[in-house]
């Protein structure tokens, strides 16, 4: 059998072309890549701080400084993004599918022009747009084009410049093909001569001599096609809403429906329909469901002469007439008809059927009735058959009892399920709201029975209602799809699958393909579907069909087609073809995943076998041959080509025939050696892409590594590396001959899956999947640079955060974090030079040793570093929430517990950093319930220590909420200050102010005065009131602490942050989003002056810690405010999620910048009295010299300097006599001294 070609002479003739002319105004040439918009500088100026340090919970980080930088997680729902990598290393999201992105190419014409980016997948939308599995993105603009024309999932791409031709192959429909098609230059969708694929293809490579080669799990050519009994399905009308007009109004005849599932044609009242006599008039069906008809059966009445003569059949909403074939019962012969197709009046005729001549979808039809016999028309029955095999969840919608089917099909709801309006999709469908914690398969199912009457090969597709029909994307869940489909499957191991429905419009996926059974008293295929378990509380499943389609083809193939365009036939003998006879050889329904050419070899991957390979081979020089050792001992699920390597993922473990270390589910094939390589030791699950990414691993300068992409959670140990704990993505370096998390480096992390690449000419690669990444994978803790460039660098740990107990969690204070790094500070007595970092998290010391919440970074003279910990004694659930010096003495507060030489301690301990070693004594323990340090503070140029937190007591010694320790001992500042206290700031030397959830004097309050001279504690007064809900943050706002921040949570939930301005608060307004929780305050210096605000000076930046959401922007763990506007600052991440920054610390202490003009009022006082003072002394000069002069003009001289030794008789003097008298005359009653 010879086919006509698709690019062979006679081309012009033979193809049906789909004209797209829209889409193909949009093929336009591109020339560059993405444009990255970069951020102002925040123009801080840090250099008068010394060393600058963040603390937090994060484990990736880095600057913003793009706009298209996010911090959002990667996506878990089954959606995926076209991905482009900023400068920094960070990745921006160019447009989001609702669905996975498998497959993309740049397609280029013959004359170099780039018409964009094919992009293909499992979606239903891209970019916001509605797109059916494949659309057109321009790289340059990231704009999206859909590709309409397709319905289904597209798996494979080949974008052919030679031809201007994007070979689509996938599980789709289109035009007159399926499973593969083309599209053709700027003509669009064009089906290629041998109509696709009677199965899906999965790959399609360019072999060496230019022809194309498809693989997947087909066996013959040619589409789909009708069963061998045709017309089998009845379509329900007894769910319709009936209706009709001109109706007779002779009882018993009135009612339309009258004549549904009525097969014997009997007339008579209840059994027949009429018209009014002579008079025309229509019989409607309306259905909550779409169908594709392919018959209707037509049953004519005969009641008392009358009868109907002639009538159209329109397809709703529509409004088509229907073309139809049809027998006459006269001449036996095939007729066609539209507008008027007769009936016969002939009683021996009980019915007639007539065949649609077009393939329409509808969800109703009317009936119009324009000429009769006798006196009227009527009809006795009407029944509406389909070829294709579905069952709907709906059961209503399935075929009817009435039609004493043996087994119709039916479908069985268990649990929460209502029906929800289609709105739009082919039918309505069920819903189901499902609430956790306990979600699991026995929350709901639906159980689907088709009507399978003959066995045979079939393809079953699920199809799920789209998600922004009824707005549920947000919600909708993870479902798992069980089919039972031959009598001999092992009910205990079934077909099983996972379907996501977070689909934004209507889809479908196949689930199933291959023999089913027909029904039988003894068996019955099923589908049923219930919800994964694990999943969150509050998810939505839908259930709406699922569908059976009989497979036949032209036969013949095993997996593997060789297509040349350049012929003008198609050769069926496929014996001629090395491809089509390598696959005819494998065992009978292979699975071809991968194709990859080398050279002049193109390597065949996938699950199948033959006595001399198994899942790979090789073909060349027009021979099949084994690769080494066999192949590999299971299923190879993708193979990427880079350089003379082949890079090989699956589900295997090992060669076939000899064992070679560390080939678990993904190895290497040198091309040129002919040798099998391992990467490290593997991975511990099944690879499902291979995919490259460019990384600056080296000097700086970006390399290719390879993405391993897939269902494990470990890289395996090897060598000196022990295993590691991944999240479904590796990167391995070749270069290093390593895997990236392995490498003592400083470099980006990457999170997610990465499903495609594609490189363009003159642009940056696009990338597709799911990714949450950042510049740097630094954990916890880094330092911010503070001079030269900004930037963030390591302080040479890795620090891992722990998980807090629910016990611990709420003993912090609201707002602070209690994982990971939490608060930090510099330590430079005695020439040392050391960090402090404190929260919640392992270390490993510089000898090996574990460490817990508490480490030192000793930077040595010699440049090495020296990490060290604390000894035992603590437990190992202390979080340290805030830490201060005090000469050589670390105050370390917290959730503290634990022994410490012999006693007990609870919420601060006392550590001698010039010793190295806890300070002996300790101070005794707090007391309280839900004991917590949350702030310490030294009183300036005092040695007083003040420890804020909840507490009640401090030894024996009653001292809530506030407590001092100096010499030793405890002592009480004040009385009447209760609560939780969350900061602690001095304004001055004497005045103390305290944030938290206090009360003074037993009324509540968010703000304390201490006025450490009287030992009075006060509130700030009615001014008070403004703040709506306990601080968790502040900082001074000016130079001389009259002014501050602070920041906590409402009442009501939100976030608010507020500056006193001396007088009143002034809030910034409602500008957080509802997950926002501020951790820390801190006002910074600025290098370039900003325009000034009633807010913030001209010459300062307020930066804001935490976990923040700008509605504006998204999530950032720091901005920056200049009193107008909020900056995104930093961006982190913690595993999939968004990461936090408790605070920042410094060297030196932070300052104000000079506000250009206006002098701090002390200054002005002080120059004020300078200028008093030389006033005076002038006019006291002036007045010596004009009474000298005086005293001249009138006579007088100069004394005698000579005297006698006055000092001679002060030793005679009793000391008695002079001091015995002092303060006589000054006593009080009761001899008080006065003072």
């Amino acid at each position: 059998m010879r086919i006509p070609s698709l690019f062979g002479s006679t081309a012009a003739e033979f193809v049906s072309v789909i004209h797209l002319w829209p889409v193909l105004t949009h093929l336009v040439s591109f020339t560059h890549g993405v444009n990255f918009t970069p951020v102002p500088s925040p123009n801080l100026d840090l250099s008068q701080l010394g060393r600058v340090a963040l603390t937090g919970n994060f484990d990736a980080i880095s600057l913003y400084t793009y706009e298209q930088q996010n911090q959002n997680a990667f996506t878990t729902n089954g959606s995926q993004s076209l991905l482009s990598q900023i400068p920094n290393g960070a990745f921006a999201t160019l447009a989001s599918a609702d669905a996975y992105i498998l497959t993309m190419c740049p397609f280029v014409l013959q004359d170099g022009t780039l018409a964009g980016v094919v992009v293909g997948g499992n979606f239903t939308s891209l970019g916001g747009m509605e797109a059916q599995g494949v659309a057109l993105v321009d790289p340059s603009t990231a704009t999206v084009t859909p590709l309409p024309g397709l319905s289904g999932q597209v798996f494979a791409l080949l974008c052919d410049q030679d031809t201007s031709t994007v070979y689509v192959g996938g599980d789709f429909t289109g035009a007159n093909s399926s499973n593969a098609i083309a599209w053709v230059g700027t003509t669009g969708w064009t089906n290629l001569p041998f109509a696709g694929f009677n199965g899906p293809v999965n790959t399609i490579a360019k072999a060496p001599n230019g022809n194309v080669i498809f693989g997947g799990s087909f066996s013959g050519l040619g589409n789909t096609t009708v069963p061998i009994q045709e017309d089998e399905q009845v379509i329900n009308l007894s769910s319709a809403r009936i209706s009709s007009g001109s109706s007779t109004s002779t009882n018993g005849f009135i009612d339309p429906r009258n004549i549904i599932c009525k097969t014997s044609g009997q007339d008579g009242a209840g059994n027949t329909w009429l018209l009014g006599d002579n008079t025309p008039g229509f019989w409607r069906a309306d259905m909550n469901f779409g169908y594709v008809p392919s018959m209707v059966r037509v049953w004519n009445t005969h009641q008392d002469g009358r009868g109907t003569k002639t009538f159209r059949f329109t397809a709703l909403p529509l409004n088509g007439i229907m073309n139809f074939t049809y027998t006459d019962p006269d001449t036996k012969e095939n007729a066609t008809c539209d507008a008027r197709c007769p009936l016969s009046n002939n009683p021996s005729i009980q019915f007639q059927d007539f065949h649609f001549v077009n393939v329409v979808g509808m969800s109703g039809f009317q009936i119009d009735i324009s000429d009769w016999y006798g006196s009227g028309g009527g009809l006795n029955g009407v029944e509406l058959f389909q070829n294709n095999i579905f069952a709907y969840a709906v059961d209503s919608f399935n075929e009817p009892a009435c039609a004493n089917i043996p087994f119709g099909s039916n479908a069985t709801a268990t649990g929460p399920w209502t029906m929800t309006p289609s709105g739009g999709s082919v039918s309505d469908y069920l819903t189901a709201s499902l609430n956790g914690p306990n979600i699991n398969s026995g929350s709901a199912s639906v159980v689907f029975k088709p009507d399978i009457k003959q066995s045979g090969n079939y393809t079953v597709k699920m199809y799920t209602p789209g998600c922004q029909r009824d707005n549920t994307c947000g919600s909708r869940g993870i479902v798992n799809v069980t089919g039972i489909f031959a009598s001999a499957t092992n009910p205990n191991t079934p077909m099983q699958t996972q379907i996501y429905q977070t689909n934004d419009f209507d889809k479908y996926d196949q689930i199933y393909s291959g023999y089913v059974d027909a029904n039988s008293e003894s068996f019955r295929p099923t589908v049923t579907i219930t919800p994964i378990s694990g999943q969150e509380s509050n998810i939505i499943l839908v259930a709406q069909r699922v569908g059976f389609k009989l497979i036949n083809s032209t036969g013949g193939l095993n997996g593997l087609f060789e297509f040349n365009p350049n012929q003008a036939t198609i050769d069926t003998d496929y014996s001629n073809s090395t491809y089509d006879q390598a696959g005819m050889n494998l065992d009978t329904g292979a699975l071809i995943t991968s194709l990859a050419v080398v050279d002049a070899t193109t390597y065949v991957a996938g699950n199948f076998s033959t006595g001399d390979f198994k899942n790979v081979f090789a073909i060349s020089n027009g021979n099949a041959t084994a690769l080494p050792d066999g192949g590999l001992n299971a299923e190879v699920s993708t193979i990427f080509a880079y350089g003379n390597l082949l890079y090989i993922g699956g589900n295997f473990s090992n060669t076939t025939n000899t064992g070679i270390p560390g080939l678990n589910n993904v190895a290497a094939f040198d091309t040129s050696n002919r040798v099998w390589q391992s990467l490290g030791s593997g991975v511990n699950g099944r690879v499902n892409t291979i995919v490259p990414l460019l990384l600056n691993i080296t000097n700086g300068q970006p390399e290719t590594c390879i993405t391993v992409n897939g269902d494990f959670n470990q890289v395996l140990a090897s060598g000196s590396n022990q295993a590691l704990s991944v999240q479904g993505v590796a990167v391995w370096v070749p270069s290093r001959n390593n895997w990236l998390q392995n490498l003592d480096m400083q470099t980006m992390t990457i999170r997610g899956q990465l499903s495609a690449a594609t490189n363009i000419s003159g642009n940056s690669p696009l990338l597709a999947g799911t990714l949450s990444s950042q510049g740097m994978g630094i954990g916890n803790a880094v330092e911010l640079s503070t001079t030269g460039p900004l930037s963030l660098n390591s302080l040479g740990i890795r620090i891992q955060p722990q998980q807090v107990a629910t016990s611990t969690r709420k003993r912090a204070v609201s707002g602070q974090n209690v994982t990971g790094a939490v608060t930090g500070l510099f330590y430079n007595n005695g020439g040392r030079n050391v960090t402090i970092i404190g929260g919640h998290f392992t270390a490993t010391a510089s000898n090996g040793s574990a460490i817990n919440n508490l480490v030192f970074i000793n930077a040595t003279d010699n440049g090495e570093q020296v990490v060290t910990g604390i000894r035992n004694g603590l437990d190992e659930d202390s979080v340290f929430l805030a830490l201060e010096t005090q000469a050589d003495t670390l105050y370390a507060g917290g959730t503290i517990s634990g022994t410490v030489n012999g006693g007990d301690v609870n919420g601060l301990i006392l550590y001698d950093l010039a010793q190295g070693n806890y300070a002996s004594p300790q101070p005794p323990a707090f007391s309280g319930n839900d004991v917590a340090v949350n702030a310490i503070s030294v009183r300036p140029s005092t040695a007083e220590v003040y420890i804020g937190g909840n507490f009640e007591t401090a030894g024996s010694l009653s001292c809530p909420s506030v407590c001092s320790f100096q010499s030793g001992q405890w002592n009480r500042p004040g009385s009447g200050l209760g609560g939780s206290v969350a900061a602690l700031a001095w304004q001055g030397n004497d005045k103390l102010l305290v944030g938290g959830n206090l009360t003074v004097e037993n009324n509540a309050t968010s703000l304390a005065n201490y006025d450490a001279k009287k030992q009075i504690w006060t509130t700030l007064g009615e001014v008070a009131s403004a703040v709506p809900g306990p601080v968790t943050a502040l900082t001074p706002a000016n130079r001389d602490d009259s002014q501050f921040w602070v920041a906590g949570k409402s009442s009501n939930g939100s976030t608010f942050l507020m500056k006193f301005d001396g007088s009143n608060f002034q809030s910034v307004g409602d500008v957080f989003g509802a997950s926002t929780i501020i951790e820390g305050l801190s006002m910074l210096q600025l290098s370039q002056r900003h325009a000034s605000s009633n807010l913030v000076d001209a010459g300062m930046t307020l930066l804001v810690t935490g976990q923040l959401n700008l509605p504006s922007f998204g999530n950032a763990s720091a901005v920056l405010f200049n009193g107008t506007t909020f900056s995104p600052f930093i961006l982190s991440n913690s595993g999939n999620g968004p990461g936090s920054l408790s605070q920042l610390f410094s060297e030196k202490q932070i300052t104000f910048a000079s506000s250009g003009g206006r002098m701090a009022l002390g200054f002005v006082i002080l120059i004020a009295l300078a200028c008093a003072l030389g006033a005076t002394f002038l006019l006291v000069v002036a007045g010596l010299l004009i009474e000298r002069y005086r005293r001249r003009l009138e006579g007088y001289h100069p004394a005698p300097t000579a005297y006698f030794d006055k000092t001679s008789n002060m030793g005679r003097i009793p000391p008695e006599h002079l001091f015995g008298s002092l303060g006589r005359g000054g006593r009080r009653p009761s001899n008080v001294p006065m003072i």
